[in-house]
């Protein structure tokens, strides 16, 4: 079996990924949002925040492998996409159960050769990959919780009600928004926003130390290069000035009926006034005006951040199955 690196220029390659995708999602998420082939060409060559990666493919299967350069270099992280068990390649081919099993062993190599000894993987819960990585030895860590909120079932005035409620307990707040990369300004208030999404749970792993100029070079990396259109929305103390609170939001212009929600956070001092509440409303208004084709927004959170998911089902979030199971799996113990 031939295990090829993803050429990011390779039409074929490229389209070989997306399809497999396509099948994978059909199979084992039919009701969750895609990855779009532009999405998917960018992710494959360049992950996310521009951490260094790698991607290949097989017949039927490929995988990306994310390898951090700054904290958590003992680790990588692997996502493993194939066709359904029950598919075969055209031409007579490898059943796709080999095709899994030779990806696996070929990722598992290229961690080692990087020096690295534990894996972070992902799988959707229940499935067959699940099981997969289950008999191979991995442990669970974190189960990621989706949700899915469908804008056509809000009612009237219900998002303007709940903002004014919070908007009472974040008396001394000053709203801002932008779109696209993070203004020069707000360099510094976004690190220490994103400093704080440390607090939430993420299994055994370092935290990561942002600073004005690592948000600058990564954290606009995947929405500068994949060509989404990015909102954000952040809370502002009027006292001193710093940014308390933050949420972001992506859409992708080729699956224009899906947002795709990056953080939200608050951070420690400024925790208690509803600002996780108040930023996510007031990017629900804006977008009713910048995005009039939205019909989904998908979210995650950690099955236990039971602070951040009552605050998305008091917006109408409801779970959108299967959720996300990570494990660990350390490299040289794979049975």
């Amino acid at each position: 079996m031939r295990i090829l690196p993803v050429n990011p220029d390779d039409a074929a390659a490229l389209a070989s990924c997306v399809a497999v995708q396509a099948a994978a999602k059909q199979a084992e998420d039919p009701l969750g949002p895609a990855k779009t082939a532009r999405a998917l060409h960018v992710f494959l060559a360049e992950g996310f925040e521009a951490f260094p990666c790698e991607a290949w493919y097989a017949t039927d299967g490929f995988y990306w492998l994310e390898l951090p350069d700054r904290e958590n270099r003992d680790r990588a992280t692997l996502i493993l996409v194939t066709r359904p068990l029950e598919s075969r390649a055209d031409d007579g081919g490898p059943a796709v159960t080999a095709v899994r099993e030779a990806l696996f062993r070929h990722a598992l190599g290229r961690a080692g050769l990087h020096g690295r000894t534990m894996l972070s993987i992902v799988a959707r819960q229940g499935t067959t990959l699940d099981e997969f990585f289950r008999a191979h030895g991995a442990e669970e860590t974190i189960l990621e919780a989706r949700r899915v909120l469908h804008l056509g079932k809000i009612s009237a005035g219900q998002v303007a009600a709940i903002r004014a409620t919070t908007e009472a307990a974040a008396t001394g707040y000053s709203l801002v928004r932008w779109s696209g990369r993070t203004p020069e300004e707000h360099l510094g208030g976004v690190a220490q926003v994103l400093n704080a999404m440390n607090d939430a749970p993420r299994g055994e792993v370092e935290d990561q130390v942002w600073d004005a100029e690592r948000v600058r070079d990564r954290a606009d990396s995947s929405l500068i290069r994949m060509g989404v259109r990015g909102y954000s929305v952040a809370a502002i103390c009027d006292a001193t000035g710093e940014m308390a609170a933050l949420t972001q939001l992506e859409v992708d212009p080729d699956d224009p009926e899906w947002g795709h929600q990056g953080l939200t956070a608050v951070t420690r001092p400024h925790r208690g006034h509803r600002l996780g509440l108040l930023v996510k409303t007031a990017m629900l208004q804006w977008l009713a005006e910048a995005e009039p084709g939205l019909d989904r927004i998908e979210t995650g959170n950690a099955d236990s951040n039971s602070h951040m998911i009552a605050v998305n089902e008091t917006l109408g979030f409801q779970p959108l199955k299967p959720f996300w199971q990570w494990f660990d799996l350390p490299v040289g113990e794979a049975k």
